[in-house]
């Protein structure tokens, strides 16, 4: 490739990353109209399973797809996801249902799990190509910097564009939005993309690990969502579920280890970075998925704020993850030690949700605000980081499997925290509010709205200290992270 063609497809890479991260996160800023029009009775108890089959269909695809990338190149996988991802959203616009919508959801997942980790594959090549004194070992450091910084960016700007859609246009928007972005991405990639072909060996892909992998997230998530909720946990559904995800994990580490080509080599878990890059990851996307989808759902049920002005106290969020990725970007080119910037971005991290697990339901919007802000200063020092120290530490032959590995982790513990943190709110309502769905909330007058208010907010305060558990042993693992030195 030209100079001027990397150029492009660095571009490419940085909008394909913005418009997956974007379509992920924009649906918490329109739950709302969208429980309104498809589901007014009891759409707010589903939204979990909204968020939840987005990141289940891209966490189950995101294993295989780290090993195509490694065995076809990472150009074809990169044009299939960018397509996939386009069906699922033209889908999504015109579902007229709930259940259609989450289905549909699926399979916008199915392509979006592919945006965010192969185009993070294709940065690390595109650096690797470039000419240079080789100081970041051609393993696209600065690259995946970068896009961190791109990726939070749109995780705090998301809500921002789909509550003025929601506002203003239609809820449906959200979707549509994606189709000529993501056709001019098509085109320019198709144009100027040109990455390593893989000729001569003939490689196996493992179908039967990266089923397994789903399986097995498949049903850790349905223990998380029904467990409690739907089903009592001692019920032989919910225990059946539990028996099946441990032999599933059983008979996919068994794939694993036995597999002439895995999906994802236990290898990768003996080198001491990579073990607690996907354990910090995972914990990481636990909390900052789940919390964020409540912040907004809070602002609005609680605080009657409309989708627009709700979405726009995320913006201290955006400020404080752009400023601090600068600044982290410019000290790790400098010479500061990479731990330094994970331990202290976990901690804040932990100190903003713990701030918010103290709202109630007349706390000043600026505790919002600062809780939002700190929360961006923290997270900000992680992205990229994680991604960067995997890349970094990973077989070269292995770039693939180990940048969607850590990735796999963080999507799986996403959608384990909307699941969970989704199952606990519904619960502790269910317990201190008046009886019936939080979806009814809006309907309800008098006394027993008073009560539904302060159940939910009770609710809202417990996912944000679930959250601020699961930072708190990631701080844990953060400083017992041992990156060597080059």
């Amino acid at each position: 490739m030209t100079a001027g063609q990397r150029k492009i497809a660095f571009v490419v890479c940085l909008t394909t990353m913005l418009l997956a991260v974007l379509d992920q996160n924009i649906v918490s800023a329109v739950t709302v109209p969208i429980v309104r029009d498809l589901d007014p009775a009891h759409g707010i108890d589903r939204v979990p399973w909204l968020i939840s089959a987005f990141a289940l269909a891209s966490t189950a695809a995101l294993p295989l797809y780290g090993k195509l990338c490694d065995t076809l190149g990472a150009r074809k996988v990169f044009l299939s996801a960018v397509a996939a991802f386009l069906v699922g959203s033209a889908l999504c616009g015109a579902a007229q249902s709930m259940e259609q919508l989450i289905a549909f959801r699926a399979v916008q997942g199915i392509g979006g799990g592919g945006l965010m980790s192969v185009t993070m594959v294709v940065i690390a090549q595109l650096k690797a190509a470039e000419p240079g004194d080789g100081s970041d070992g051609g393993r696209g450091g600065k690259g995946a910097g970068i896009g961190g910084l791109v990726a939070g960016a749109g995780m705090a700007l998301g809500p921002v564009l789909g509550g003025v859609l929601a506002d203003h246009a239609d809820w449906r928007w959200v979707f549509y939005v994606n189709l000529p972005v993501g056709l001019a991405v098509l085109a320019a990639a198709a144009a100027v993309l040109k990455l390593p072909q893989h000729h001569g060996t003939r490689h196996r892909i493992d179908f039967l690990g990266a089923g397994l992998a789903a399986a097995f997230s498949t049903a850790v998530l349905l223990v998380t969502e029904w467990g409690g909720k739907e089903y009592a946990w001692d019920s032989p559904v919910v225990l059946g579920l539990i028996a099946a995800s441990v032999l599933l994990l059983g008979l996919f580490l068994w794939r694993q280890a036995t597999a002439a080509e895995p999906v994802l080599p236990l290898s990768l878990f003996r080198i001491p970075v990579l073990r607690i890059s996907f354990a910090l990851q995972a914990l990481i996307g636990t909390a900052l998925m789940g919390s964020m989808i409540y912040v907004i759902i809070y602002l609005q049920l609680v605080r009657g704020i409309a989708a627009t002005n709700a979405s726009l106290f995320l913006l201290p969020m955006a400020l404080g993850l752009s400023v601090i990725g600068v600044v982290t970007g410019r000290l790790t080119a400098r010479g500061w030690p990479q731990k330094t910037f994970v331990v202290t971005g976990t901690a804040v991290s932990t100190a903003a949700l713990g701030i918010l697990a103290t709202l109630g339901a007349d706390t000043g919007l600026w505790v919002v605000g600062t809780a939002l802000l700190l929360l961006g200063l923290g997270f900000g020092q992680l992205l990229g980081q994680l991604i960067q120290l995997t890349q970094e530490a990973a077989p070269p032959r292995q770039l693939g499997v180990a940048t969607t590995g850590i990735r796999f982790f963080q999507s799986l513990g996403g959608a384990l925290g909307a699941s969970l943190f989704g199952t606990v709110l519904a619960r502790v309502y269910e317990a201190k509010g008046p009886g019936g769905s939080a979806s009814r909330i809006a309907a309800l007058s008098g006394e027993a709205h008073t009560q539904a208010i302060r159940a939910f907010v009770s609710s809202v305060d417990t996912v944000f200290a679930c959250a601020a558990g699961a930072m708190l042993v990631a701080l844990l693992l953060a400083v017992r992270l041992r990156v060597p030195r080059p």
